[in-house]
Formats: structure tokens, sequence, C-alpha cells
């Protein structure tokens, strides 16, 4: 146990298992009191057992810290205020929310349901509002009585919403909501004293494992505790100066994803038919889009007309 988090009190949502549960284990060797949220569900959202939490909570008090268990379903606005109510009744206060609840129901987009399309876009976008939604309700009302806040916003994207992949549209499109959401209100709640970043994991849990084939001493590298230690530096105090970032972890690096800036640029063209040649030039000077990695794709990165 270190004192890094000492005093603060977090929610972490899906923190029962994979990337969540890591988050919350960390935390709490650092200090922190924990409220570790998750609903139990399976990959796809359906079901739900309190056990999931629990064990959590159970690994945490062992280690000699504090944590409360709590099954609030995130996409539900009632449930994530009386989770963030929870934090503050039984703890005193909250200073941090790890936004990191998620389902996946993939699909190629020819082949999605409405409500394949929903469930994940109300998990994943709908929750990381309510959760920070509510939460800044409270620091702005602590703001306001003139009492200091020092607070943190800490959400979870995803390289499927910064880069794209393929058979993800639902996933994606939340995820790169979520880095946009990010950005906003680093923006809005700064006055409060409160940061908000995003994390962009890449991990085996799974959510995942039926997506990456790699081999053991790789795995070792996607292994989802490698995301922790930054989540937990930017729930400290020390990270106060660091707000509007999306950082893009693994095991194998760390970096700062650098989001939509404008590139090369022309006059206007007012006649649609003359629009050809600008366009083409423009795409022969644009950097291609990322693949999967972050890094500059090859071949359809760059597509030139016919």
């Amino acid at each position: 146990m270190t004192s890094l988090c000492s005093g603060r009190v977090a929610l972490v949502t899906g923190a029962g298992r994979g990337i969540g549960r890591e988050h919350a284990l960390s935390l709490a060797r650092h200090g922190a009191a924990v409220v570790v949220n998750d609903l139990g569900g399976a990959v796809t959202g359906d079901g739900a057992d309190a056990s999931a939490a629990q064990s959590v909570v159970d690994e945490i008090i062992a280690l000699g810290g504090r944590a409360i268990a709590d099954h609030s379903d995130v996409a539900d606005w009632e449930q994530a205020q009386a989770m963030v109510d929870r934090a503050v009744e039984h703890f005193g206060d909250l200073h941090v929310v790890v936004n990191n609840a998620g389902i996946l129901r993939d699909r190629m987009v020819v082949n999605m349901s409405p409500d394949e399309w929903d469930s994940v876009i109300a998990v994943h976008l709908r929750g990381t509002f309510n959760v920070t939604r509510h939460a800044a309700q409270h620091w702005r009302e602590q703001s306001k009585a003139r009492r200091q806040v020092d607070a943190r916003v800490i959400n979870t994207t995803s390289p499927s919403g910064l880069y794209g992949n393929v058979g993800q549209a639902n996933y994606g499109a939340a995820k790169a909501g979520i880095a946009a959401f990010t950005t906003i209100v680093a923006e809005e709640l700064h006055r409060y004293g409160v940061t908000a970043n995003a994390v962009a994991p890449a991990a085996l849990t799974r959510m995942t494992e039926h997506l990456i084939e790699v081999d053991e001493a790789t795995a070792a590298t996607l292994a989802p505790r490698w995301i922790a230690p930054l989540v937990t530096w930017l729930a400290s105090d020390e990270s106060r100066h660091v707000t509007g970032r999306v950082f893009d972890v693994s095991g194998q690096y760390l970096a700062i994803a650098e989001g939509w800036h404008r590139g090369p640029s022309a006059e206007p063209v007012a006649d649609p038919a003359l629009l050809g040649a600008t366009v083409d030039k423009l795409m022969a000077e644009a950097r291609p889009n990322a693949d999967m990695t972050g890094t500059d794709a090859e071949g359809p990165g760059r597509p030139t007309r016919p």
C-alpha cells in the first residue's frame, strides 16, 4: 500500500473483471477508497451477477484497503445518480470517476440490428455521460460552496473508436464519442477544479480475446494490469495539470493520441464538377488514416480516384 491516492475516493464502473478490476485494485493499493461498480452481466450485457463486484471488494479488503460493491446499471439515469450518492454517503466524498463499463455486440453494419446499436451506445456513451453528469453536479455544488475541489474524470475510449475496426461500428462510434466527450468535459469542468482525460487501452480481456490472436510473450504485454498504472496516476493529485488528453496505452507503449487537426487545404471551389482535381491533390498531400496500431495505414489508407 502506498500513498499516491491516499484520502481519495474513486468510483470505478465495470470493475468486476478485466481492466476495471485492475483499476480498482491498483487504486486501493495506492490508498484510495473504491466503489466497485459492476452489474455482472455477460460481454453482451445480458444477465447480472453480484459476485463479480463483491469478489473485487473482498480482494481489496484483504489487502487492507477500503471498498464497497455497487451493482447499478450505468445506462440508467437514476441508478447512475444512486452510485454517485452511495460513494459520497459511504466514504464522505468523491474525487475520481473511472468510466470503464462496457459491452460488445459486434456485427457488420449491413447485418446490425437497432438493438445491437442502441444497447452498445447506451452502456458506453450514455453510461459515461450519466455517471460523469451526476459526479459533475456534486463537484459544482462543492465549488459553489467554496470548498476546494481536486477531482478527476477518467474515461475509457478504444483504438476502435480512434482508428476504426471492422465489425465494430456501434462500439467504435460510442468510443469515438467518448473521446470527444472527454475533451469537451475537460474544457467545461476545469473551472470547478476537475480534470478529464481518457485512456484507449489495448489489452486481452474477455471482451477482446476473440479479436486478438497473439503468442504468449505478446499476450503478457497485453495483460490488463498494464493499463492501471496510468489510470492510478491520473487519479492522483499529481495529475492536476493534465486534462483533455487521450492516452493510447498497453504493455507495449504509452502514448498520447493526437486528435483531428486540419490538414492540407485549398481555396474553396464553387462548381462541384471542378472539385475532382482539388480533392485528388489534397488526398495526395494528406496523411493517411491510422490503422489499429495508431500508425499510418498503407494501401487503402490513401485511395485515389479511378
